[in-house]
């Protein structure tokens, strides 16, 4: 089987223009090394869907005084080894301009201490827009928005403070509390239901998917 072969010609698209299959060829990306028929199989209608969905053009635009905005979440322990799934999207008006759906080398202990890990893995990437904005405009932009769904991880990147239940984290995942306590970051909560990072994270049900990648700015174009 042409599995890695065919895994690169998947990937590129998702890189440059196709967000909505992230999830799935991050999944099925995991198995190059070993695949087995059960992953060609999914490779194989996963090709199918990109194929049927190749009229759908990610779309950017908006109101100029749209301000930035970044979703942020991610899956816990859903699948058997266990590590995190996190996901991000950040847009600018209309359709995501940076999106990622990457397994992490960690393992949480409860859902906010993964939310937690997932909003500092995302605000690396808003620095980095914010400085590549920066040397477009001329000027640098503070204070970007980053909505996620947990309450709780949301209060400790507000809250730079230690506290014994996550002395246990890496040092490294504390950044968050950092550019949220300098101003460059502003954390806001979403429900669930509307935050598009959903998609990045775990397999949903066809409405949602379909919201979801409306979200996106995936759109076909009217001739």
């Amino acid at each position: 089987m042409p599995y890695s072969e065919a895994i690169g010609s998947v990937l590129w698209p998702v890189v440059v223009s196709q967000p909505d299959a992230a999830y799935a060829i991050g999944i099925l990306a995991q198995f190059i090394q070993n695949p087995g028929s059960a992953h060609w199989e999914a490779l194989k209608r996963l090709i199918v869907y990109m194929g049927c969905t190749k009229d759908l053009w990610l779309t950017f635009g908006g109101r100029t005084e749209d301000p930035m905005r970044g979703y942020c979440n991610v899956d816990w322990a859903s699948q058997q080894h266990c590590h995190l799934i996190s996901g991000y999207s950040f847009h600018f008006g209309i359709g995501a301009i940076s999106w990622s759906s990457k397994k992490q080398n960690i393992i949480a202990l409860s859902s906010t201490e993964a939310e937690y890990i997932a909003q500092t893995h995302a605000a690396k990437e808003a620095i980095w827009i914010q400085s590549f904005i920066a040397e477009v405009r001329g000027k640098e932009e503070k204070g970007l928005t980053l909505l996620c769904d947990n309450q709780g991880a949301i209060a400790l990147a507000k809250d730079n403070c230690f506290h014994s239940r996550i002395k246990h984290i890496d040092i490294r995942c504390h950044f968050i509390c950092e550019t949220v306590e300098a101003g460059r970051i502003k954390m806001e909560y979403i429900p669930t239901n509307d935050n598009v990072a959903d998609i990045f994270t775990k397999s949903l049900a066809k409405p949602k998917f379909q919201q979801f990648v409306e979200q996106l700015g995936l759109k076909k174009l009217k001739v």
